[in-house]
């Protein structure tokens, strides 16, 4: 215990070092929330991939995913990986590069209200980041707080005090460039974690053969190209986890800073390979869950019988990884949420200040105090995130499914139409928006699984953006 008290605290002192450098090297709102737009292929590459991937996929998704679906739970790691990284770095890269520069544009707020000439679509955005932001990021707190509560046996509200004081204070120090330099570091440990995680696990189960018949013995559909719960929730995960990177305004940031083109293409090959190493390592050792965990070795991951579902993983974990190792898979899953943590904070809090603030309250607000209004949103986001955490208001998958789908219902279909088609306007943009989200939470509170739910609303967004701007044409004056 003593050891992973130095090893945590070290990590701490490691990130708040880092955070003091980035500080010194913030001079102004750009610096602060772009790195001054010059960030380089390696840092784009693994901050894109840390941002994307936390403790929502290796507590949340890992355990209650793989233990329902099994082996078919990879094919959400291949959309993840196939879609979500290399597809977006591919097809969309460059041009959000481009767009950044010929719009003069810091948000995805600020872009729709120029390409489409709406300031309606831009408070509209922006108050759809910040409210919805907020329950992903409570799901990376509550993934992190199981953790640390089997870890270390901390009470879950007292790491859940402690990681929101930590998140707040490094990402207050420097902004994005200190996350750009820390994500290096935190993509490293990641890649040790997971592939100690692989071997460790295939060991305890006496090889990969031996897993897979338990697993065939327990429900042969576990090691099916299917899972039990069938087709159509499987699509649904993969649509949601893997589609809604295309416009994830924490993920499209990461574009405005980089450098330039040869920079792209040598981060898509790199975050593609991280990601591909990262999820299905993660989602295969999720769906061995069935084969190590019953209600007698694992009391704390059952109620009467039946699984609790956020708390498979860190069972699992402990039950697996050797005394000596377990400190490596912590700082894991704790480099992997602190960077996701600080993107969704950093956008949270840049649609308050910058779009909201900046955009139609105070617009001759100076760059200084900007930029200081943005480190005071980002502790206001954190303090509401830790809130929601602490009522756990359902299960992580649960929380980031409605978080996901809601944020991609609103921003799919006027993003990427935005992107690539002249013809379509404000009336399809503003329609495929707010009709998305409209449907989306609809479906969800009327009883229907969250990434189900996400998955409709976006699909609408994308479809109705064309139709609405092709019925309605730009010349039509409101």
């Amino acid at each position: 215990m003593l050891t992973k008290i130095i090893v945590i605290s070290a990590y701490a002192l490691m990130i708040i070092i880092v955070g003091i450098i980035g500080l010194r090297k913030t001079r102004s709102f750009s610096d602060f929330f772009l790195g001054g737009g010059n960030i380089g292929p390696w840092m784009t590459a693994f901050t894109y991939g840390t941002a994307y991937f936390s403790a929502v996929l290796f507590i949340g998704f890992a355990g209650k995913i793989g233990w329902g679906f099994g082996y078919s739970s990879l094919w959400i790691a291949a959309g993840n990986a196939l879609i979500g990284v290399f597809g977006v770095w591919w097809f969309l890269g460059y041009r959000i590069k481009q767009m950044s520069v010929e719009y003069g544009v810091h948000t995805m707020a600020e872009y729709f209200e120029k390409r489409y000439d709406s300031k309606f679509l831009k408070l509209f955005s922006s108050i759809a980041i910040f409210i919805f932001f907020i329950p992903y990021s409570a799901a990376v707190f509550m993934g992190l707080s199981y953790l640390f509560r089997a870890t270390f046996g901390i009470d879950y509200t007292l790491a859940l005090v402690f990681m929101g004081l930590f998140t707040a204070l490094y990402l207050v120090l420097g902004g994005y460039r200190s996350m750009a330099m820390i994500d290096v570091i935190f993509g490293i440990i990641m890649i040790v974690g997971v592939v100690i995680l692989l071997w460790t696990t295939i060991d305890s189960g006496g090889g990969l053969t031996k897993i897979t018949a338990g697993l065939n013995s327990i429900n042969p559909q576990l090691t099916k190209l299917i899972g039990p719960p069938g087709w159509w929730p499987l699509f649904c995960l993969i649509f949601l986890t893997s589609i809604a990177p295309l416009a994830m305004p924490q993920l499209v940031q990461k574009f405005y800073a980089i450098k330039d083109r040869r920079s792209i293409r040598i981060g898509m090959i790199a975050s593609t390979c991280f990601a591909l190493l990262i999820t299905c390592i993660g989602y295969f050792v999720g769906a061995t869950a069935r084969f190590f965990l019953n209600p007698e070795n694992a009391p704390g991951a059952f109620a009467e019988g039946q699984p609790i579902f956020d708390a498979l993983m860190p069972e699992l974990l402990a039950n697996l990884i050797p005394g000596s190792l377990s400190i490596v898979i912590l700082l894991l899953i704790l480099s992997a949420s602190m960077s996701t943590l600080a993107a969704l904070v950093l956008i949270s809090s840049s649609s308050i200040s910058k779009d909201v603030y900046a955009g139609f309250i105070n617009p001759g607000v100076s760059d200084r105090r900007l930029t200081s209004l943005m480190r005071l949103s980002s502790v206001f986001f954190v303090a509401l995130s830790v809130i929601l955490a602490w009522f756990k208001p359902a299960t992580i998958v649960s929380v980031l499914g409605i978080s996901w789908g809601a944020i991609g219902s609103v921003f799919l279909g006027p993003f990427i139409w935005g992107l690539f088609s002249k013809r379509v306007n404000k009336f399809g943009a503003t329609a495929s928006s707010v009709l998305g989200l409209g449907v989306c939470l609809t479906l969800y509170f009327s009883g229907l699984p969250s990434p189900q739910s996400g998955t409709i609303g976006m699909i609408v967004s994308l479809a109705v953006n064309p139709l609405v701007s092709f019925c309605v044409p730009a010349a039509v004056k409101e």
